[in-house]
């Protein structure tokens, strides 16, 4: 998808993972195509009924708001904060009580985000800072019990990742920026189980060497042991920072490290470490106690005094609940509606694009789909958790991020609950600077 100018699909929809992570990107991306027919052998697709082939090398045009696939290049336009438009935003800005952050993973992101009037980042998903080249130091790091590998793979990503964090906080300087701690199950790492067994079969019809044979059933099992049966469940988010502590550990003396670089620089960086997915108090004070430590560790060796706020994700019904236990520790919320949808109606993105949740919205059983607009169960979590955590520790800061963070009505009811931010993919953080400043007349008016 970073290669990719575009992304067209035959399966998914507007809030399937691939139409999530390229509004994200920024990239047009039109999901669930449900006439085209790709054959990734032949390398090309086919659109039924008609007699349309798109050849690898092929030119098409998509837009990802209307999803009109065009053949051939169209003229194209960046689109600019100007004229009339910036007025209008400038006024807005005036008016609208809640901030404005972005959710980025790369300086250029942070970059775009800053100029089109986000005041920070509100989620850094590090997962994304872990794939291409360097996808092959995770999996070794996760594949190999050996201690003296495990620890090159953490060394080798302790480099990368300290230059990640450089970039970021160096392009949003004055502004905060919230840095989300690993959180994907780790077999969204690792190759495909089912490919490593087509591989496997291969081998052994063609009398490939035993010793090499052994050897791949040997990666089949141990990828096999990582798997989860819902990736929404399981060792994911604090879990995996508990399990595997050197990871946490690693990645906030990157972020510490650049930030001490950048203070000597003469810079202001702001950053935030998140911790995903807790349901009990332990599980953050666990983890809340070791990023202490490990930037007080960096702070004597840089020789520069750093404050680095520590906060968690409400993701899960039983953090909203339990807010007030949690406030006593965390510096914020954010709150992350996406998995916080999933929880709390036990199916997940990828239903919405199946069969009974189009089905349900189709028959009004559904008034909407949830993972496009907040659901007003989902926003009364959110609500209770606002208030208790607040009411336990007065100077919490509570925002959201995720895809409802950019949704109009979402927003205005954000700003009735009373969170201080919301945060959205860069390219609709003027709508949202938009929509907030609506919420707010709205909610003078009533």
């Amino acid at each position: 998808m970073i290669a990719a100018e575009g992304i067209l699909t035959s399966h998914g929809g507007k809030t399937s993972h691939a139409a999530v992570i390229a509004r994200g990107m920024g990239a047009p991306c039109v999901c669930g195509v449900e006439s085209l027919r790709i054959d990734a052998e032949k390398k090309e697709a086919a659109v039924s009924g008609t007699d349309i082939v798109i050849k690898e090398g092929d030119v098409v045009s998509i837009d990802g708001t209307t999803g009109i696939v065009v053949l051939g290049p169209v003229e194209l336009v960046m689109p600019e904060l100007t004229g009339d438009l910036d007025t209008i935003l400038e006024w807005a800005d005036e008016f609208r009580r809640l901030g404005i952050r972005a959710n980025a993973d790369n300086p250029d992101d942070a970059e775009l985000s800053r100029n089109f009037g986000a005041e920070g980042i509100g989620l850094c998903r590090t997962e994304h800072m872990f794939l291409g080249d360097r996808k092959q130091i995770i999996q070794s790091f996760i594949l190999n019990d050996d201690e003296l590998i495990r620890e090159k793979a953490v060394n080798d990503l302790l480099k990368v990742q300290t230059e990640d964090f450089y970039g970021m906080l160096k392009a949003m300087d004055g502004l905060p920026v919230i840095i989300r701690l690993l959180d994907p199950p780790l077999h969204e790492f690792l190759d495909n189980p089912r490919e490593i067994e087509v591989d496997l079969a291969r081998m052994e019809v063609s009398g490939a060497d035993a010793a090499v044979i052994a050897e791949k059933r040997e990666q089949l099992d141990k990828v096999d042991s990582f798997a989860e049966q819902n990736p929404m469940l399981g060792m994911r988010g604090v879990r995996l920072g508990i399990v595997y502590p050197i990871l946490p550990e690693m990645q906030v003396t990157a972020i510490a490290t650049a930030m001490a670089r950048l203070k000597k620089e003469g810079l202001n960086p702001r950053p935030e470490i998140m911790i995903p997915l807790v349901s009990v108090l332990p599980e953050l004070t666990t983890l809340e106690r070791q990023c202490k430590q490990t930037i007080e560790d960096v702070s004597a060796r840089e020789g520069v005094e750093l404050e680095i706020p520590i906060g968690t994700m409400i993701e899960l019904p039983r953090a909203a609940i339990m807010a007030d236990e949690i406030a006593t520790v965390a510096d914020f919320f954010s709150f992350g509606t996406n998995d916080l949808t999933q929880t709390t109606f036990g199916f997940s993105r990828d239903d919405v694009e199946g069969e009974f949740v189009p089905k349900y919205l189709a028959d009004h059983i559904l008034p909407y789909n949830p993972f496009a607009t907040v659901d007003n169960g989902v926003a009364k979590l959110v609500e209770m958790g606002v208030k208790l955590g607040k009411g336990a520790n007065p100077k919490l800061e509570c925002g959201v991020c995720g895809e409802h963070g950019g949704d109009p009505d979402s927003i205005d009811t954000f700003n009735k609950i009373g969170l201080d931010y919301v945060s959205c993919s860069p390219y609709r953080v003027p709508v949202a600077r938009l929509a907030a400043a609506q919420a707010a007349l709205k909610a003078k008016e009533n």
